[in-house]
């Protein structure tokens, strides 16, 4: 069963004033933002507070202080926490396996933790999350055995056991080869297009292709949220090649064919380029020029 896309649906994750410490550091400093139905990109650089914000909502953590709200539940509660565990899927940046099952006896172990008792019913549904990542031929066969991207589409599937509203992805990517990372974007786009998905990433180019939102954390605070369109727009005149790095330049780099790209406040006769996500991206992380973008 799937859930039809519906943006006027309502806000369906919404944090308020979230705050998380780690032992002296502080990872989330009031972060606020609210998500509806599709799927939403979250990018930062290491240490940004992705991840730390990401176990919060998968109620793997609690937040030192701030509210929360998961399809209606609060996750701080115990009645509430598990009413949305009931509707979440979660993929780990680090998913945790039993090496010596089979993908199959691992995905049947997710559907009962699921509640899934019925044992027909979760041998549909195992067979059903294992052929949405296209592991069906290879079900059988020991995780141990399996190489790391079919590890992900594992842990993908586990993921979407029970046909979950909330998906929250955390670097689902990581570690593919060019085609895996293809394959895994077609799934998250079909995904999204029927429940509410959180995919934190460092590739800007995912977000460009899937996310019709992207917030970006820094230093556990929201520099900007809205669509990525947007973040690329405001890059839009501050790229240009040049032969050498020019000093105005925020980041630049020289490319394959021998030119360096300049990304930052060009000179009045610059041979401007199209900008990017990942111009934006850049821009926006520079104290330099951050104020600016986010504007």
């Amino acid at each position: 069963m799937s859930h039809a896309l519906d943006f006027s649906a309502g806000q369906l994750v919404t944090v308020e004033g979230l705050t998380f410490r780690y032992r002296r550091q502080t990872a989330l400093a009031g972060v606020s933002f609210a998500v509806g139905a599709g799927v939403t990109g979250l990018l930062g650089p290491n240490g940004a507070g992705k991840t730390s914000l990401l176990r919060i909502l998968a109620t793997a953590v609690p937040p030192n202080s701030g509210t929360v709200r998961i399809l209606g539940s609060d996750p701080l509660t115990a009645a509430g926490r598990l009413a949305v565990r009931r509707q979440l899927g979660y993929l780990p940046q680090q998913p945790g396996f039993f090496p010596n099952f089979t993908a199959y006896e691992f995905i049947d172990y997710v559907a009962i933790l699921k509640e899934i008792t019925d044992r027909r019913r979760r041998r549909e549904e195992t067979l059903r999350v294992l052929a949405a990542v296209g592991l069906s031929d290879d079900r059988g066969k020991r995780i141990k055995a399996l190489s790391g991207g079919m590890r992900q589409r594992v842990a993908l599937a586990a993921a979407i056991v029970g046909d979950p509203r909330v998906l929250i992805l955390d670097e689902p990517t990581v570690g593919l080869d060019p085609e895996q990372r293809l394959r895994f974007r077609e799934l998250i786009a079909e995904l999204g297009a029927g429940r509410t998905v959180l995919l934190s990433t460092h590739q800007t180019e995912d977000v460009s292709a899937l996310c019709h939102r992207v917030i970006v954390l820094d230093r556990g605070v929201v520099r900007f949220d809205g669509a990525p369109a947007r973040l690329t727009a405001a890059a839009e005149n501050r790229v240009w090649h040049s032969a050498e790095r020019s000093p105005q330049a925020v980041v630049a780099w020289r490319t394959g064919v021998g030119a360096v790209r300049n990304v930052g406040v060009p000179p009045p006769d610059a041979d401007l380029l199209p900008a990017t996500l990942e111009d934006g991206y850049l821009l926006l992380l520079d104290p330099s020029t951050a104020t600016e973008v986010a504007a």
